[in-house]
């Protein structure tokens, strides 16, 4: 994993002339997040994790119902916010990794002698941002998008059934919309004896917008929508704006948005 993080930045790197002023300005990330237990649970499931001054971001959807998705969620985000710093990429990704293994093996054992074996986990989107250099490590169906240029993109790829069947060509985008399996995901922390973190090394530029979000978002608000709310300049209204909208459709799940927005730095 440590050798593919490696070969991906270096990759990006020579994407671009060392004189790109768009990539080498220095980047100032301002960040917002909201979660909600949306307008059916009474339970929130979700949560939120805002680091600005570690470069690290985070959302988790817990699954388990009450005193079990809650708590699958919460120890991840306690766990990461004790991460530290590193000067080296390799060793902060590194130091997120173990941070959710270790989780995901305490999930495995609180199941077994607390829950009698019960399904308690939850799926994670975790950004991490260092100089120009944007990684996002998850599991499940939590997603990062990118706003840039007016082109809204997903960068992660659900770990779902549904996600799995669009990609073998077995259903069309129209199906996947409404598969009645929709909601199955194929991976997510504390589920497992063994998890496989999936990992993505990206460019980030000044005026790139990151969002995580759980499917509560995305299932109740269309694309369009959320990139109409991302136009704006205010990205502590945006994270209002979202959980509203959401609402507005009748979110049936919880909602959680986590919002990274980059700026030029008066520092140089």
């Amino acid at each position: 994993m440590l050798g593919l993080v490696s070969t991906l930045c270096r990759q990006i790197g020579k994407r671009f002339k060392v004189n790109d002023t768009t990539i080498r300005r220095p980047i100032q990330w301002l960040s917002s997040s909201a979660t909600d237990a949306g307008v059916v649970r009474t339970i929130n499931e979700d949560a939120i994790f805002s680091k600005p001054e570690a470069g690290l971001w985070a959302v988790a959807d817990g699954m388990g119902g009450h005193e079990a998705g809650d708590l699958a969620s919460n120890m991840i985000i306690e766990s990461l916010d004790k991460i530290e710093a590193k000067t080296q990429l390799n060793d902060f990704v590194t130091c997120i990794e173990d941070c959710i293994i270790d989780v995901n093996n305490r999930l495995l054992e609180h199941s077994k002698t607390m829950l009698e074996g019960r399904v308690i986990g939850s799926t994670v989107a975790i950004l991490l941002i260092k100089g120009y250099t944007g990684i996002c490590i998850w599991a499940g169906d939590s997603r990062l998008y990118r706003y840039r240029n007016n082109n809204f993109e997903q960068l992660t790829v659900d770990h779902s059934l549904v996600s799995e069947l669009l990609r073998d060509g077995l259903i069309s985008m129209e199906e996947a919309e409404t598969h009645p399996e929709a909601n199955v995901i194929t991976r997510a922390v504390g589920t497992s004896d063994k998890l496989h973190l999936d990992i993505d090394v990206f460019d980030v530029r000044v005026g790139d917008t990151f969002l995580l979000c759980s499917d509560g978002l995305y299932n109740a608000v269309q694309k369009e929508g959320i990139m109409n709310c991302l136009c704006n300049d205010n990205i502590e209204a945006v994270a209002d704006d979202l959980i509203e909208i959401a609402r507005y459709n009748g979110a049936s799940d919880n909602v959680s948005v986590v919002l990274v927005k980059g700026i030029p730095s008066n520092i140089y």
